[in-house]
């Protein structure tokens, strides 16, 4: 999706909901995670994008900023928390503060989990889990240090919910972020900290439904299960993530946002 930017970007908050603060959005040179950029940086936050390949995350950051948004980008990995660090402290330096996080950086793929190798668990829950602690964690830290006041989203899925054959190791360590958001939405209420997961169902231009289903027949089976019948785009779950980062969410927090069509009602 780098490669072919979007078009016109409509925010469904007020124009200004953001002006003057920082968001930094792990994963953010593709999908879901460019999205969201592209909303937060409409609606005037400067969006600081981290990503394991410098390319990306450089060319929407550039983007943004042709479209009149500010934007920066950082090339990272968010299993080495060393960088994660060295990121939170370059952005404040550069910007002052950062008022938003979203954990959007993920692994995923299909495999039965009795063939499952050690490698491929550890892979999926480093980003994913660990990933998620580091980045929430350092952030956090700052907050609290200039004296409270921000938001955390982090990106679920309903496999963490309901359990996921063959992603074990996604489904569990999502569940380990979502435990992750609630007890530090328990520990960090009284800092002005929100935090709240949001949990996508399928969204096209992304990476994950190339992934996970890769057959034309799987595709349309699993599609028949989604009661709205068609995916998300990224343009909605995009409004989910910039809603519950935002003052409009205020008393809202240690929450799980399911965004998926219904498709999750059959399974619960």
């Amino acid at each position: 999706m780098s490669a072919n930017r979007p078009g016109a970007i409509t925010p469904m908050l007020p124009s200004g909901s953001f002006d003057g603060r920082v968001a930094l959005i792990t994963g953010g040179g593709s999908g879901l995670g460019e999205m969201i950029a592209y909303h937060l940086a409409a609606l005037g936050a400067t969006a600081v994008l981290i990503g394991r390949r410098a390319d990306p995350v450089e060319a929407v950051a550039a983007a943004i900023r042709k479209r009149g948004g500010s934007a920066d980008a950082f090339a990272a990995d968010v299993r080495d928390r060393e960088r994660v660090e060295e990121v939170v402290t370059e952005t404040v330096a550069r910007y002052g503060r950062i008022d938003h996080l979203v954990n959007n950086a993920a692994g995923n793929f299909r495999v039965a989990p009795e063939k499952m190798s050690p490698n491929a668990w550890n892979a999926v829950v480093r980003i994913v889990l660990d990933g998620s602690w580091h980045c929430t964690q350092t952030v956090g830290r700052h907050v609290i240090g200039r004296g409270g006041g921000g938001s955390v989203v982090s990106i679920g899925t309903t496999p963490a919910l309901f359990g996921g054959a063959d992603t074990a190791h996604s489904a569990s360590a999502k569940a380990g972020v979502l435990a992750m958001t609630k007890s530090l939405a328990l520990a960090w209420g009284t800092h002005g900290i929100r935090l709240n997961v949001v949990t996508p169902g399928l969204t096209d231009d992304t990476g994950a439904i190339g992934q996970l289903f890769p057959d034309a027949d799987d595709y349309q089976a699993n599609l028949a299960k989604i009661p709205m019948g068609r995916h998300a785009n990224r343009d909605e779950i995009a409004s989910a993530v910039t809603y519950l980062l935002s003052d409009h969410a205020g008393y809202i927090t240690g929450q799980n946002l399911i965004v998926d069509g219904g498709r999750s009602l059959g399974i619960g």
